[in-house]
């Protein structure tokens, strides 16, 4: 997949496209149906299929005291945006001037006449534009006097769950990890260089490793069953998100009990991927240490046996 960091970046001659605008945050099931269905239109139509999309956030630029927590940041989105099969991603700088933007010179400036936009394809609540005033039905009558022409998607509902980004976020932040793995289509991760703890894991429990702070979404403060992808090795894990407080002052992190753990080397280019696959309880303060090494031997095992389930059910005939 070829990647454009503004429109000065496309190609005179790279041709028609058929295209869908959005944030794509967390490249969600939802998204992924409209971008392969774009991805099959183009080929039909021998053109291009694109998306395009905004760095940062436009929330960040217009409503900064209200950003949300991305699912995915840029680097991961882009990687998964290419799995879809895109031809290219336009990443647009999203700035002042960019916010400023009519709907009609948005679809005829840049869809049209920069990217020579045959089909557009967004979801039924897209908006877009100046304090975003264009939506489907405009967007569609600009289709007509430019040239191009729009499919709109209803929104897509599984297991009773509207499937959006703002959706996923909040199950996250209520623990439901197994909710907004459906709705993502994959398990929800996140990747970050290891961080400093303060020891209590590997003093007062089992191996473990932290994570540097992570500025963008993480589930809400419990513990996880989680599978860690430390460079190229895969360890069964749990994971505690949230404060420590049986060790007194508070101190956010997010740490991660190694359960299968060999030895390996750290160093400070090793990125560590947690992939939360169920929650199991709430953080909560113990009377003392005993009492906390005793939880942790019960939530290993539990998680032991979730890992044991998983690993006899891939092994049976479909």
């Amino acid at each position: 997949m070829q990647i454009f960091r503004n429109l000065d970046e496309v190609p005179q001659d790279f041709g028609a496209t058929v295209l869908s605008v959005g944030n794509f945050d967390g490249v969600h099931c939802a998204h992924r149906s409209v971008l392969e269905h774009i991805v099959q239109r183009a080929k039909e139509l021998g053109a291009k299929s694109m998306a395009v999309t905004f760095d940062p956030h436009p929330t960040r630029i217009l409503r900064p005291d209200k950003t949300p927590k991305l699912l995915t940041p840029l680097t991961e989105k882009l990687r998964l945006l290419a799995e879809t099969g895109l031809d290219a991603t336009l990443v647009l700088p999203f700035d002042r001037d960019l916010s400023l933007t009519k709907p009609r010179d948005f679809a005829e400036q840049i869809l049209c006449n920069r990217l020579h936009a045959r089909e557009v394809h967004e979801g039924a609540n897209f908006h877009f534009g100046h304090k975003a005033e264009g939506n489907v039905e405009k967007l569609g009558e600009f289709g007509r006097e430019a040239g191009f022409t729009v499919k709109i998607y209803p929104e897509m509902v599984i297991q009773g769950q509207p499937v959006s980004s703002s959706n996923i976020r909040q199950l996250l932040r209520e623990g439901e990890v197994s909710k907004a793995r459906h709705l993502l289509g994959r398990v929800f991760t996140i990747t970050a260089p290891p961080g400093r703890g303060r020891g209590y894991g590997h003093k007062y429990t089992v191996p473990t490793i932290n994570l540097a702070q992570h500025d963008e979404m993480v589930p809400a403060n419990g513990v996880y069953i989680t599978r860690a992808k430390i460079d190229s090795h895969v360890f069964d894990s749990v994971t505690n998100v949230g404060n420590r407080p049986t060790f007194g002052e508070d101190s956010f992190a997010i740490e991660t009990h190694l359960l299968n753990f060999y030895e390996i080397d750290v160093t400070a280019d090793t990125t560590v991927e947690l992939a939360f696959l169920k929650w199991l309880r709430p953080e909560m303060k113990w009377p003392d240490v005993d009492a906390l090494r005793a939880q942790i031997a019960k939530d290993v095992r539990r998680a032991r046996r979730y890992f044991h389930l998983q690993q006899t059910l891939a092994k049976q005939p479909a």
